[in-house]
């Protein structure tokens, strides 16, 4: 082994080092950092409810244009005194996770990005943009899609003689569910490829997995949603085209990681064949 060699394996060790260094806690400070990040989503999803229960009427009028506009001049009721103040919480509650999903995701980033390698961190910095993203358009899909359709379905069942008499918090809590779920479901192409990223899942296991993935897509759709048709289609149609999104992804992190070892190796045999 020539002095060369032994100085590159020696360089290697060393940014294998740098990048490992402080990727190595014990479990008591582990803990310590993850009550610490628990804190601070707490915080800010409490301090965002105070603010957004001033602001709940407003929430609330913006989250029944859905219903109104599948179900034209209709009223919502409530049965109990206290079922709107409990109504006006929960939507003060909606806003505040809605509003504060990306706090909550730089959190979970900041939990984790001491274990990671450097080019893990780095790699990990356009998800926290993308999770956003992700979210807004699948509570999108449900504000301007799914739900007026769900709710016209279940509309056009009354007859003469039964009327659909809504609950104001019956329907507010199915609409916050979907908006919520679709956000949540709408991250599996952030969650995939950043698996693909720190190398724990292929685009090999993805295709086969097809069969699978779309029965456990249907299942999922038809336990998070209404037991009706267009809700469980609608979810299930993007969940699985969002999983073909992934497969994509996927293959172009894989792509770009055998660019970037070829180029490594290219790079070594250059610098081995001068020395």
């Amino acid at each position: 082994m020539t002095m060369a060699d032994t100085k590159q394996i020696e360089d290697k060790s060393k940014v294998t080092e740098d990048e490992l260094a402080g990727s190595e806690a014990p479990l008591l400070e582990h803990l310590v950092e993850l009550r610490k990040r628990l804190i601070y989503s707490a915080v800010t999803i409490v301090a965002l409810m105070a603010f957004c229960f001033i602001f709940a009427s407003t929430i609330y009028d913006w989250l029944l244009i859905p219903y109104l506009r599948a179900v034209p001049n209709a009223e919502l009721i409530y049965t109990a005194p206290q079922e709107l103040f409990f109504t006006y919480l929960n939507v003060a509650l909606f806003g505040a996770i809605f509003l504060g999903f990306p706090m909550v995701a730089t959190q979970i980033y900041m939990f984790v990005a001491p274990g990671l390698y450097k080019h893990e961190r780095k790699a990990f910095v356009p998800y926290l943009v993308a999770t956003p993203i992700f979210f807004v358009a699948g509570a999108a899909l449900v504000y301007f899609v799914v739900l007026p359709m769900a709710l016209h379905f279940f509309a056009s069942m009354q007859t003469d003689d039964i009327k659909m008499l809504t609950s104001v918090s019956e329907y507010l809590g199915l609409a916050m569910l979907l908006i919520l779920a679709f956000g949540i479901c709408f991250q599996l192409p952030v969650i995939l490829t950043l698996l693909a990223q720190i190398d724990l899942i292929h685009v090999d296991a993805l295709k086969k997995g097809r069969r699978y993935a779309i029965v456990g897509i249907l299942i999922f759709a038809a336990f998070i949603t209404p037991p009706d048709p267009i809700s469980q289609i609608g979810l299930a149609v993007p969940m699985y085209l969002l999983y073909e999104l992934s497969i994509i992804s996927v293959r172009l992190v894989e792509r770009r990681r055998a660019a970037a070892l070829a180029a490594q190796e290219a790079e070594i045999a250059s610098s081995s064949s001068e020395s």
